[in-house]
């Protein structure tokens, strides 16, 4: 008997010595050092990394500078726009909602927005709000999102557009990323509370978990202090641009805030929803928004780098596994900032990687951290993507291609005078072309910000000089079409990138 219980205690010692180990396996310096040089690597301006582990911020990691040309760097403190991780929030209030009894899942649209619309009457009268926040509308990913981008418009107003969006897929058969959805949620919000969405979740969430960073507006920017400025990529180098109002549209993408915060955000999301002694979502809602409503294929035939068995979308929340691990995480990209929130609930560890630039390891970040403290293989994931990137960068020919094909010393059969005047697009309203100080401009209604200079290019195309530098897109022009009488019948825009699709505005003549 003593000799058993000697075995006993020598395996407690033992078990109890590799949890030890296991737990200091993690070489925080190593883990620093590593994301340093990723940082410099991807020449990126800044990232701002926060690790937590069983209800902890166990890891702290800052890089770079706030500002190209500035010598301030980003803390723990430091605001980035964190883009479409708003998404969860917006899930988050709704389930509160629905627990207030206010709302249901099942609950269709037009009960609240009885002048919501899509492609299809039927689809229109029967899309609930499960649907606006699972991406299974029928619409094809970032489609129609020229409807919100850079708008003056209200959330109202961009809603009543939606219905000329074309469809990608039959509804509830698919899977189509829809901004779109989530500022439709945002205002049925709105609409059910007589609050706005950042009201919502300023009282919901951020006052009780003490996000007291966070913001929604950018009106708070300025006395909230120490925030990263957004980077677009102009000449292979990187360049500040201005912030961006998303207020309006805040329930796909509108919250600003920091490492610090966003960790308190995962710590109670995976203490299921309960804070202190708060019950601020029930296991109901907890289950429901982490419940895959659209999945996607995996490739069972071959081994992936994740370890990944299955993938799908929740409410607001990204699912999947990583090596048989269950994965909830979403990502979030905003004009110069892109943004990772990941978590591993059943290890109680979560990843947030904030940074300010288009050109981002934000994964890489988030797998290299996950795989020191899951034990899994080092794999030196920033290498990895950063070929990735590359290679698709040295593939991506579009611009250069349309370079290639000008036709030099051509001239337009349309006279700028039978060109100019007012157009009107279905998607974005009246578009116009105007000669200003002997110069011809492009002059959206409803988009200022993307007012532009034309040039002739060739033809009957124009190039497209923006006033302003645009994070995701550059290069642009478009062609005037006209009938056999000469006459303008409207023109087709062709801005090659992946994110804005300006070739669905089709603008048409209006006489």
């Amino acid at each position: 008997m003593k000799t058993f219980k000697c075995l006993i205690a020598l395996l407690l010692l033992v078990t109890n010595t590799s949890f030890a180990q296991t737990k200091a396996s993690v070489n925080l310096d190593s883990l620093d050092a590593y994301y340093d040089k990723m940082v410099k690597d991807w020449d990126l301006p800044s990232a701002s990394i926060g690790i937590v582990k069983d209800g902890e911020l166990v890891f702290i990691g800052n890089y770079g500078v706030k500002e190209v040309g500035k010598e301030d760097g980003p803390d723990q403190f430091t605001l980035y726009a964190i883009a479409s991780n708003s998404k969860a929030f917006t899930s988050a209030v709704i389930g509160m909602l629905v627990q207030e009894g206010k709302l249901d899942w099942d609950d269709k649209v037009q009960k609240y927005l009885p002048y919501f619309a899509v492609y299809d009457d039927w689809v229109s009268e029967h899309t609930t709000i499960r649907d606006l926040l699972s991406h299974r509308i029928g619409l094809g990913t970032f489609s129609g999102d020229n409807i919100w981008y850079k708008s003056d418009q209200t959330a109202e107003a961009m809603i009543k557009n939606i219905k000329y969006v074309p469809q990608a897929y039959e509804f509830r058969a698919g899977y189509g990323y829809s901004n779109l959805m989530y500022i439709t949620a945002g205002e049925l919000i709105r609409t059910v509370t007589g609050k706005t969405w950042g009201e919502n979740v300023e009282e919901r969430i951020l006052k009780p978990l003490g996000m007291n960073r966070s913001i929604y507006s950018l009106s708070d920017l300025e006395r909230k202090g120490n925030y990263a400025m957004p980077h677009m990529r102009k000449e292979d180098k990187n360049i500040a641009i201005d912030w961006t109002d998303w207020e309006e549209v805040a329930a796909t993408g509108g919250l600003i805030s920091s490492v610090a915060d966003i960790s308190k955000w995962m710590i109670f999301n995976m203490n299921n929803g309960i804070h202190g002694a708060d019950t601020l979502l029930t296991a109901a809602t907890r289950n429901t928004v982490w419940t895959p409503h659209n999945n996607f294929v995996v490739d069972h035939t071959k081994p992936n780098p994740y370890g990944s068995h299955f993938r799908g979308y929740g409410l607001g929340w990204s699912l999947g596994d990583y090596h048989g691990k269950m994965r909830v995480s979403h990502t979030g990209g905003y004009d110069g900032m892109i943004t990772a929130v990941t978590m591993i609930p059943e290890e109680n560890l979560g990843i947030v990687v904030l940074t300010n630039g288009t050109n981002s390891p934000i994964m890489a970040a988030t797998y290299y951290g996950l795989d020191q403290y899951l034990g899994e293989e080092t794999k030196d994931w920033s290498s990895y993507y950063l070929d990735r990137a590359n290679t698709y960068k040295a593939n991506d020919t579009r611009i250069s291609d349309r370079i290639a094909q000008r036709e030099l010393h051509t001239k337009p059969s349309l006279s700028e005078m039978e060109i100019s005047g007012d157009y009107h697009s279905d998607l974005v309203g009246q578009i116009s072309i105007l000669k200003i100080d002997n110069k011809l401009k492009l002059v959206f209604e409803h988009h200022p910000l993307l007012s532009a200079t034309l040039t002739h290019w060739n033809y009957d195309t124009y190039l497209i000089n923006w006033d302003e530098d645009h994070a995701w897109f550059s290069f642009g022009t478009i062609r005037f079409n006209s009938n056999e009488k000469k006459e303008v019948l409207g023109f087709d825009f062709d801005v090659p990138n992946d994110d804005f699709f300006f070739e669905e505005l089709k603008p048409r003549k209006i006489e």
